[in-house]
């Protein structure tokens, strides 16, 4: 019976050959962010050493939402058009059967400074899993162990799990309807400047030459939302070191509450988690209070504020995000 053995719960895609109980090949590659990319050719590579598979073994996580699917997705199609039969397992409890203990804790990283985690007796798992700040598992003062799961553990283990282990909900949302999005242009510089002066009208909006001089810089990423052909919204992000840094969020007053900041929003952070850095940052005005729900369902956190950084009396918010 040769199974193939497939997980990407972790920032480690793995894929292994097991050949009735017996390891024949196994393959790894570190990336956070090239589950999608790697997975197929790894598993091409096993492919031609043994063509030959009779079922498929899933880890179904838990792990971070976008790589985890990708295994998912990638195993069942696999088993789906070879018409043999594929099983889940939890990557939490492979890890913990290869480690020789009585009480203790498996996580792995779930970004955000959190870990994904379980607590284990005798490999059998007792608690979890669950998703917290990695500061309050490791305070919980119990043995703790990190890793990856191995192809030969996750054939190993019995049972099936048959839905993915997403026990934090998924940075998902449907489209704004009638809304497209694009990178914007030099050419966009006259429509955004006409934008912000509506959008900040009474306050400090952005010159022209503002516009054009962000536009045509280097390590900057411009989008607009444009909703029948008319542009209702603009955001900036540029690079600043080791982190990524928002630059401006804006909508036109008639079209809020409709998902379009969250949308450029979510653009922003990943094109800045493609630029592999540590974090994301904005500043917000103190008592923004339809900003912050936003920022702070997207994974922001209030780290410090700066006294009049929008003038006198008027203090901001410095929030975070981590990547990595």
């Amino acid at each position: 019976m040769n199974t193939l053995v497939i997980d990407t719960s972790t920032d480690r895609t793995t894929a292994g050959l097991v050949s009735d109980g017996v390891l024949v090949v196994e393959k790894f590659h570190d990336d956070p962010l090239g589950h999608s990319e790697v997975l197929p050719k790894l598993v091409a590579e096993i492919l031609l050493s043994n063509p030959v598979i009779d079922s498929v073994v899933i880890g179904m996580g838990p792990g971070p939402f976008t790589g985890l699917r990708a295994g998912i997705a990638f195993g069942r199609a696999f088993a789906f058009a070879r018409n043999i039969p594929w099983r889940g397992v939890s990557s939490l409890d492979a890890i913990a059967s290869e480690i020789n203990s009585t009480d203790f804790i498996v996580a792995t990283d779930a970004r955000r400074k959190e870990y994904f985690y379980a607590r284990f007796t005798d490999s059998a798992r007792v608690d979890g899993p669950h998703v917290a700040l990695r500061q309050v598992v490791e305070e919980l003062g119990i043995e703790m162990h990190t890793g990856f799961p191995t192809a030969l553990a996750l054939s190993a283990l019995q049972g099936s799990i048959a839905q993915p282990l997403y026990i934090r909900r998924p940075d998902a949302y449907p489209a704004p309807k009638g809304v497209t999005f694009r990178p914007a242009t030099a050419m966009d510089a006259v429509a955004l400047h006409a934008l912000e002066k509506v959008i900040y009208s009474g306050e400090d909006p952005w010159s022209l030459a503002q516009f054009k001089e962000e536009l045509g810089a280097g390590d900057r990423y411009y989008l607009i939302a444009l909703f029948e052909g008319e542009v209702i919204g603009y955001a900036g992000v540029m690079v600043a070191g080791d982190v990524c840094d928002i630059l401006t969020l804006s909508v036109l007053s008639a079209h809020r509450r409709k998902g379009i900041a969250r949308e450029m929003l979510k653009r922003m952070i990943d094109w800045s988690r493609n630029r592999k850095v540590d974090a994301i940052m904005l500043e917000m005005l103190v008592g923004n209070r339809e900003a912050e729900p936003l920022y702070l369902s997207q994974g922001f956190r209030k780290i410090a504020e700066r006294a009049d950084y929008y003038g006198p009396g008027k203090p901001a918010t410095i929030m975070r995000k981590e990547l990595k």
